[in-house]
């Protein structure tokens, strides 16, 4: 059987045999799982350090441009215009940081498989059964380009053009095609209906201006001057594992300064692991419940100098409150109790809510008070909850109490963002439609765009939408389906072709949100493209950029989107404006250029567009912390605050809470209190039905959806729930079942993995599996979704999808 494999592994893979071969491999791989995969040292013949490759194999580079924010290049070994293999680039001097090897992890490493994977769209197809079915005809791309052309006249004609949207979607993080590509063409077009917000992020970046003004963090270099790091979720050897960027930084500074690491999460994660970390399990949604019981802590021992306090924020305390608030309104009266609601927020109250023990939180409480420099960080897990706003300004009100902000080796609460270097992308111009609504909260835009305002729906640039979606453009995203909440309700929704008229979809796989084109647009992938991007937003400090080669020829019919949407100019009558005269890898070379004109020292565009990786050179001996020239002078250099200080109560917010028709349930407070969510443990009749709190986590699997459908991937990292043992054995369980995970939404089987890694009456699903269901309507795909609820945070009007009630069977 080995011998069966690796002979698969090194064989040329043609065109037309790819299906074939994946096949073959897929049934060998599932009888055995000890041998080494694509992505294995063993799978890799050597390579002369000059980088010419044996047996007249090419060297080309591309990278992995999924949204797991850390930009790998890969090194793609060709041979007769097919790829053999997929290895790291070399190595620079590796005892410098931001010199070293970027290595890609094995989502990576198996672009290859994705390459030629059987799904793979191959022709431009148009829908001819009901729509969702994913029945499609094949068309020519004059036909294709044609159509969609003729459908943004049509529906800007009739509806205007605010009725067109392009989807929120992260599978692709082109500079030259992609996003850029569609917004230039559809702004030359007369515009279309923006979005705000992210999926990930909705809740952090809608609250932080509230306590900060901007959205700013410390480099993890800064760890290495910390004695303590305190992480509320952040897990970053599983959503940023490749050897570059942020993990590589984290661990490097933590090497230096061997501070204690303390990490806040229901699952014992692997980077508690990785990082010798004390894991303190949390149930999810308490977070602000966690905070406000270290607060209790500090504030009734006497540990925190309340005038520093507020000297950098208002609204600790009576004497900082702005002179709309009530006397009482304070984070301080919250805390002990003099508050509206007289609950005083102990440690015992607290680890009532949360599931960590009094004296733990406690000792946490003292233990931050003491340290030197505590480095406290939040990553989105936390706050994309049905009240993450909340758990964003509680998180980030820790730091302002305990005075661990603009000191070498602190922090300001939140994840800091890689430091962007300037490459350009293709211009979009500018849109003449203002109107923007919250991502989440597409699929209302097409069910009820008149319940569609901006007190109700968190609408900008308008006070209501004038008209629903009726033309959607998908690119390179899941969003359309997959990824986004309550799959059951978002089929509904979208099969009715008489609410939203026209979806296009361009991709390269047939993924479940593809099914539900009317028009499917075959796009190269990572590998086939060519293009200039940059280091990504989590790299941390590195300066790098790539230049994308089409490592083989594009396969059958596949186009880069710049093309496309140049064609669809054409028969508008806009190619020139949309080209400017230059095809792709001209608009490539034309953004080197402009990076180099500030750099001069880098090579030509003849030279550097074959390196693959092209190191910036830029000094990164400045220390990146966050509020440094605040803390030295908060009068000289204020936040971006009203206030010009932290704002542990926001007076924006009170008044936005006051003009704003909120859900029955929802709240919006001044200060960051624990707000209890709907599906939560506290809710005892949901419970009595639903008794497990069910999460989503980022697995090394995949990245959201993409490379869901690799199949080696599912035998390194398989899609499994997991399940403590004491709420396993109480439904007769054992690992390897499999089980059924329901609600109200709907049913997803899926095998559970039963470990102490995480909490009793706590569930876990990756997220980012393809839906699939079978007769019975049960989603044996394993797609998380499938239970997730589309009800909006407060607030950013944000992703809630890591709150939801389930119970488990076994299938």
């Amino acid at each position: 059987m080995k011998k069966i494999i690796e002979d698969l592994l090194h064989q040329e893979i043609s065109r037309r045999d790819a299906v074939i071969d994946a096949a073959k491999i897929g049934s060998a791989v599932a009888i055995t799982s000890a041998i080494s995969l694509p992505f294995s040292a063993n799978a890799q013949p050597s390579v002369t350090p000059t980088g010419v490759v044996n047996d007249n194999e090419t060297v080309r580079h591309s990278a992995c441009l999924v949204n797991c924010g850390s930009r790998c290049p890969l090194k793609v070994i060709v041979k007769d215009d097919r790829i053999v293999r997929i290895e790291p680039e070399d190595a620079k001097d590796d005892s410098v940081f931001g010199e070293h090897q970027i290595r890609p992890c094995l989502r990576g490493r198996s672009n290859r498989w994705r390459v030629y994977s059987p799904d793979r769209i191959k022709y431009p197809m148009k829908r001819v059964g009901k729509r969702g079915e994913g029945k499609f005809k094949r068309i020519s791309w004059e036909e294709a380009t044609a159509f969609v052309a003729s459908e943004m006249k049509r529906i800007a004609e009739k509806y205007g053009n605010e009725a067109i949207y392009y989807n929120y979607q992260s599978g692709a993080y082109y500079h030259n095609q992609g996003t850029h590509a569609w917004k230039r063409l559809l702004n030359l077009t007369g515009g279309y209906l923006n979005y705000h917000n992210t999926y990930s992020t909705a809740q952090i970046a809608t609250a932080t201006p509230y306590t900060h003004g901007t959205y700013v963090g410390s480099h993890f270099t800064q760890i290495a001057h910390s004695d303590l790091v305190v992480f509320f979720g952040l897990n970053l050897s599983e959503t940023r594992m490749s050897g570059g960027g942020q993990v590589e930084e984290l661990r490097r500074a933590l090497e230096k300064s061997q501070a204690r690491v303390v990490i806040i999460d229901p699952r014992y994660t692997d980077s508690v692991i990785t990082q010798h970390a004390e894991w303190l399990a949390i149930r999810p949604t308490t977070d602000a419940a966690l905070v406000a019981g270290l607060a209790h802590t500090l504030i009734s021992e006497n540990l925190i100098d309340e005038a520093l306090v507020n000297r950098y924020s208002v609204g600790f305390d009576a004497s900082t409150l702005p002179a709309s608030a009530a006397p009482n309104a304070s984070y301080k009266d919250y805390i002990l109790g003099t508050g509206p609601d007289g609950i005083a927020k102990t440690p015992e109250w607290a680890a009532n809510v949360t599931g960590i023990p009094a004296v733990r939180i406690r000792q946490l409480a003292r233990e931050i008070a003491g340290a030197r420099a505590c480095y406290i960080g939040q990553g989105w897990g936390p706050q994309r909850h049905a009240n993450g706003e909340q758990t964003v300004r509680a998180i980030q009100t820790l730091p302002a109490l305990t005075g661990h902000f603009g000191l070498q080796g602190t922090n300001n609460g939140n994840w800091p963002y890689g430091t962007p270097y300037g490459v350009p992308t293709l211009p979009v111009g500018s849109n003449p439609i203002k109107t923007s609504i919250p991502c989440y909260l597409w699929t209302d835009a097409i069910l009820n765009p008149e319940k569609m305002t901006a007190t109700t729906m968190g609408v900008k640039g308008a006070e209501k939408l004038r008209v629903g979606i009726k033309m959607v453009v998908n690119q390179a995203g899941q969003a359309l389906l997959n990824q986004h909440g309550d799959i059951n309700r978002t089929r509904k929704i979208l099969a009715d072709d008489t609410l939203c008229e026209t979806i296009v979809v361009i991709d390269n796989h047939i993924t479940p949100s593809a099914k539900f084109a009317d028009i499917l647009l075959p796009e190269t992938s990572y590998l086939e493209a060519e293009d200039l991007v940059d280091s990504s937003y989590s790299t941390g400090s590195h300066n790098y950029m790539i230049a994308i080669q089409k490592t083989i020829t594009p396969m059958w019919e596949v186009r880069s989107t710049y093309d496309i949407c140049a064609d669809i100019a054409g028969h508008l009558g806009l190619k020139e404006q949309f080209t400017e005269g230059r095809t792709q890898a001209q608009w490539v070379e034309k953004h080197y250029q402009q990076v180099k004109e500030k750099r001069t020292y880098l090579p030509e565009w003849s030279v550097a567009k074959e390196k693959g990786v092209i190191d910036q050179q830029i000094a990164t001996e400045k220390q990146s912390i966050a509020f440094l020239d605040f803390r030295a002078d908060p009068q000289a250099n204020p936040l971006k605050t009203p206030s010009g200080k932290i704002e542990i109560y926001s007076e924006a917010l009170a008044k936005l809470a006051q003009t704003w028709t909120l859900p029955e349930g929802d709240r919006i407070p001044a200060i960051s209190e624990f707000c209890v969510v709907r599906e939560s443990h506290l809710n005892k009749t949901m419970t009595a039905k639903y008794p497990l709190q069910l999460s989503g986590f980022h697995t090394k699997g995949h990245t959201h959806s993409t490379y869901s459908n690799v199949q080696f991937l599912h035998e390194a990292v398989p899609d499994e729930v997991w399940i403590n043992p004491i709420d396993a054995a109480a439904r007769q369980l054992k690992s390897g079942d499999r089980v059924r995970v329901f609600n109200d939404r709907g049913v997803v089987e899926i095998p559970c993995k039963v470990t102490q890694r995480i909490l009793p009456g706590v569930a876990a699903m990756p997220q980012g599996a393809w839906t699939r269901l079978d007769s019975a309507g049960v989603d044996v795909g394993g797609c998380i979704n499938t239970l997730t609820s589309q009800d909006p945070s407060p607030l950013a009007k944000g992703n809630p999808q890591h709150t939801n009630l389930v119970e488990i069977q076994r299938a």
